[in-house]
């Protein structure tokens, strides 16, 4: 008689699942695939997944399989597998501007004022969602699939630093870099009035 999979009773089964429950995941994009066999094709589907824990972490993953839950899953799995964690100024926006880019696919992601909300196409946002980010301006140039403007938004995430990183690479204090920062926020200003 076969068993079904069980659940570990003990500490680590229930730390799994607190793990587990933590991250908020999106379903990018789903495809139908074909693989050509000698008796024909064979068709599945390929889902693309972003997960998060809105406080920083997020990863993408791919998946592929005969039915859609499955193909689901897999890529979730492999979300989890590779999240990255991002610095985010006030836990809702970035701290600096940035560019990203995969193949064809081109990203420009610029912070913004509390307030404006994610003002981004459908696989960015999904991403940003997911990190937590509430404020930023994005623009996708280029390829529009949804693969290539993933990957494009994650090599962009990568560039994006701390002012406690950029001080340390710089060999300066973070009171430095931050108050340049004010500095030319407040020279924009001006120039605009």
């Amino acid at each position: 008689m076969a068993r079904g999979h069980q659940s570990r009773g003990g500490p680590q089964g229930r730390d799994r699942d607190d793990r587990d429950s933590e991250f908020i995941d999106k379903l990018v994009h789903i495809n139908r695939v074909a693989k050509v066999v000698k008796g024909g094709r064979r068709f599945g589907f390929a889902a693309l997944v972003v997960v998060g824990d809105q406080k920083g972490r997020v990863g993408f993953g791919h998946g592929k399989a005969r039915e859609v839950p499955e193909a689901i899953r897999k890529a979730t799995e492999a979300a989890k597998r590779g999240l990255v964690k991002v610095p985010l100024r006030e836990g809702r926006t970035l701290h600096h501007d940035v560019r990203g880019q995969h193949g064809a696919g081109k990203v420009i992601l610029r912070a913004a004022p509390a307030g404006t909300g994610i003002i981004a196409g459908g696989p960015m946002r999904a991403v940003f969602e997911t990190l937590g980010i509430q404020d930023v301006v994005a623009k996708s140039l280029g390829s529009s699939n949804p693969y290539n403007m993933v990957r494009a938004t994650f090599d962009a995430l990568r560039h994006e630093d701390s002012p406690r990183g950029v001080a340390a690479r710089r060999g300066k204090k973070v009171s430095e870099i931050v108050s340049r920062r004010r500095d030319q926020a407040g020279e924009g200003a001006e120039a605009q009035a």
